[in-house]
């Protein structure tokens, strides 16, 4: 069935990069949106990016600041975020997630409807 499996977290000093990569399966063509959230430790979980699964455009947080780039492969079944400048707020567990069933929604966690493991990034100096 629907499987989304994130990998590319690790730990890196403030201003490197990470690149996350969902690879998934499962999940139907109609699939409206892909996205990144984050949980930190002790926060809420909070929206990172998507994109449109049809249209590809893309929604950033205010707090990506131009830093990280959401992007989907189709070919090869994967949602990748480039992550630049990364900082230690940036530090959290990332989920990728699949929002199968609503249309224009690209930001709501709680209409996202499968979910990773998740992948932990952890930014220290």
């Amino acid at each position: 069935q629907v499987q989304l499996v994130e990998s590319g977290g690790g730990v890196v000093q403030p201003g490197d990069s990470l690149t996350l990569s969902c690879g998934h399966s499962g999940l139907p063509f109609k699939t409206y949106a892909m996205g990144w959230f984050r949980r930190a430790p002790g926060k809420e979980r909070e929206f990172v990016a998507s994109l449109n699964s049809i249209s590809y455009e893309k929604y950033y947080a205010q707090f990506v600041r131009g830093r990280f780039a959401v992007s989907g492969d189709r070919a090869n079944n994967s949602l990748i975020l480039q992550m630049d400048g990364l900082e230690p707020e940036d530090t959290a567990v990332y989920f990728c997630a699949a929002n199968r069933f609503y249309a224009g929604i690209y930001t709501d966690s709680r209409l996202f409807d499968s979910w990773g493991q998740g992948t932990q990034v952890t930014v220290s100096s």
